[in-house]
């Protein structure tokens, strides 16, 4: 390729790339009227800058090769800061190492676009392997905190097991999501930790953390369940005492194990809580998201549970490196009432799906809870079906 050749398609790459950052999310018609969802992915992996994939030096690229690739980009906590909805991504490379970068968009449903540079992330004395799934909160005491799966290879295993992994929630914060101070790992008493959830509100005085205790790295064993815990001090943030909140249940979409996404909403009714849910099927794992409500003054006690998931993966959606997963670990509630949420498909992209926080209120109190049993789930159809006939036949 000659210096010309070069100098034109790399023109031409960043043309193309221009026009697909900034093409319009059109809105899809269908709506359960909870929630609405949108036809395009609002981060890929191609959305991710060219200059992260390309070395532009002809000497040292003269094919315009790409030289670091970009495998995918999704499980993204979310803020609204400086008046744009910013991602926290998951973004992570052909050489399965995740790391974090910020998204900025001013609709929060299209154009977002990458800072220049990822999130250089502090290492603590034990350096991680691997790092994702930040949930990023704006705490009373006035830091923005960002919780994150550290991961490390289990040092008891056998040279032959290169699988076995140590899971712990790595803990950082910020001012401006560019410059981060790592935090010692929390340190917790159940095994390991994925999942942990910081509560934007002091709790008697305390920090109050949701956690998700596990035997192992992927099965939580004799743990799983929401926990909740209270600390100190997020600088050497230590949970004494878990208590599960939320427990796996059996026969229902959080049967295998199950986690809180994102910090809970504060609302005039109580806290609206965002979380997966995983069962087992011929096919794998399925992992859906659902809903739930804790009581204002007691943000552990669960005061409302609608029967089943919130959203599932659809379509497209299915498909993906870990395929029929959604997952959410970020989602912003504006000033004027309108929630903005953001779920990864199948361990790949990131979408949006829009309500406001009356709806999402009215869906979590008003939808009939889960009976556990097909008797108890015929009984509760047949009555919204009696009522409605009634009201057909006046």
């Amino acid at each position: 390729m000659t210096r010309k050749e070069f100098d034109q398609k790399l023109a031409r790459m960043l043309q193309e790339q221009e026009a697909f950052l900034g093409r319009k999310n059109d809105l899809l018609e269908f709506s359960n009227g909870v929630c609405n969802r949108y036809r395009y992915p609002v981060l890929t992996a191609q959305h991710s800058p060219l200059s992260w994939r390309y070395d532009f030096n002809y000497e040292q690229n003269p094919y315009l090769m790409e030289r670091i690739g970009i495998n995918a980009a999704f499980n993204a906590g979310a803020i609204e800061l400086d008046g744009k909805i910013q991602l926290v991504v998951r973004v992570e490379g052909v050489d399965r190492k995740s790391f974090f970068a910020v998204a900025e968009s001013h609709t929060g449903i299209d154009n977002f676009r990458f800072r220049d540079y990822p999130i250089t992330m502090p290492e603590t004395d034990e350096p991680d392997t691997n790092v994702y799934d930040m949930r990023v909160v704006k705490h009373e005491d006035g830091w923005i905190y960002g919780l994150f799966c550290t991961e490390r290879r289990d040092p008891s295993a056998p040279d032959g097991d290169q699988t076995a992994a140590v899971a712990q929630c790595g803990i950082a914060r910020t001012k401006d999501l560019d410059t981060w101070e790592r935090l010692p790992d929390l340190i917790t008493y159940s095994g390991q930790q994925r999942n942990v959830v910081l509560h934007p509100e002091f709790v008697n005085g305390k920090y109050a953390l949701y956690t998700r205790p596990q035997d192992g790295f992927i099965d939580t064993g004799s743990g799983g369940g929401i926990g909740w815990g209270l600390c100190e001090s997020m600088e050497n943030a230590e949970v004494k005492d878990e208590v599960i909140v939320d427990p796996k249940v059996y026969h229902t979409i959080k049967e295998v194990k199950n986690g809180l996404g994102p910090a809970p909403v504060k609302t005039e009714k109580g806290w609206l809580h965002l979380a997966h849910g995983v069962r087992n099927t011929a096919a794998g794992l399925r992992y859906v998201l659902y809903m739930f409500m804790t009581a204002l003054d007691k943000p552990w006690q669960i005061t409302h549970r609608p029967a089943g998931y919130f959203i599932a993966p659809e379509g497209d959606e299915r498909v993906g490196d870990v395929s029929n997963v959604v997952f959410s670990n970020g989602w912003v509630a504006r000033d004027n009432g309108d929630v903005f949420i953001y779920y990864a498909s199948s361990d790949t992209r990131m979408h949006v799906a829009t309500s406001t926080v009356e709806k999402l209120i009215d869906y979590v109190i008003n939808t009939p809870e889960d009976g556990l049993r097909s008797y108890s789930s015929v009984q509760t159809l047949n009555q919204m079906i009696k009522r409605n006939l009634a009201l057909l036949s006046r």
